[in-house]
């Protein structure tokens, strides 16, 4: 009997695996090396000191607040640059984008002078009492500034590529504005707003440069575990390893957990289909 064609093609140079191979080991080795360099012995003793802990517990709470912004601001933009037409649309995607190819510090210099106390609007809020420059506060929004593009780039592209075609059914049948983009907009991006969310959420997870010339490092208050780690590298070179490998746990295992829901919303939509 005849054999059955595949209905996709497999076929990969040999050369690019050679390549491949090249570029993950130049991933994978500096994570091995680390790893090998971690004193076992003496790991949890040094992950669970208090300035350790509390740079961890600092850093989770800040990121999901900066992600939760990163959701509420970055949807309605994605939204309105794929979906909108306007004078200036190029340019605005631009310095939505900016903060990807920023230097960090330059990001924290740039709010610094925003909402410090001599700032743009740090001034108007210094007058009602609120001061956010080297605060918690300050640590969201430099996670917030930096993370927010991943989300918006990753949404657009999503919508970009569905099209519009089940919206403008949906407009027709009388469905507000509204309830097309909960109902059908939405569902139709979702993979791409958790992917993107997710990467909003590792990239706040490390955020460091923004972070050190905002908000400062002030143990348990502004001090991210990106900042104890740089801390820790200069007096505990193993602490600093120790804390290294447990943040890269936790990015695997988010990131992991977000592929998951990813391919069961993509699974549940196709069996809806």
């Amino acid at each position: 009997m005849p054999r059955r064609r595949s209905s996709s093609y497999a076929g990969i140079p040999g050369w690019v695996m050679i390549v491949a191979v090249i570029g993950a080991a130049f991933v994978v080795l500096p994570l091995a090396a680390m790893i090998l360099r971690v004193n076992w012995a003496e790991f949890v003793p040094l992950i669970t000191s208090e300035s350790s802990v509390a740079a961890l517990l600092l850093s989770l709470r800040t990121s999901v607040i900066a992600t939760a912004l990163c959701i509420v601001l970055g949807v309605p933009m994605a939204v309105v640059l794929a979906r909108a037409e306007f004078w200036g649309q190029k340019v605005l995607r631009s310095l939505v984008l900016l903060p990807l190819v920023l230097p960090p510090v330059v990001g924290g210099i740039a709010l610094l002078y925003t909402f410090g106390r001599r700032g743009l609007l740090g001034q108007t809020f210094e007058m009602l009492g609120v001061t956010i420059a080297f605060s918690t506060t300050a640590v969201v929004l430099a996670q917030t500034f930096v993370a927010l593009p991943f989300l918006v780039l990753s949404l657009e592209g999503a919508l970009r590529t569905v099209g519009t075609r089940y919206e403008a059914v949906g407009a027709t049948l009388g469905a507000r504005p509204t309830t097309v983009l909960r109902r059908i907009t939405m569902p139709l991006v979702l993979p791409a707003l958790i992917s993107g969310a997710v990467l909003s959420f590792a990239r706040a997870l490390g955020e460091f440069g923004a972070t050190l010339t905002f908000a400062g490092s002030l143990q348990g208050v502004t001090r991210t575990l990106p900042l104890e780690i740089y801390l820790q590298r200069e007096t505990d070179p193993d602490a600093a390893v120790a804390l290294s490998l447990v943040l890269v746990i936790v990015a695997v295992v988010v990131v992991g957990l977000a592929h998951q829901a990813g391919e069961f919303t993509g699974f549940r939509r196709g069996a809806s289909s």
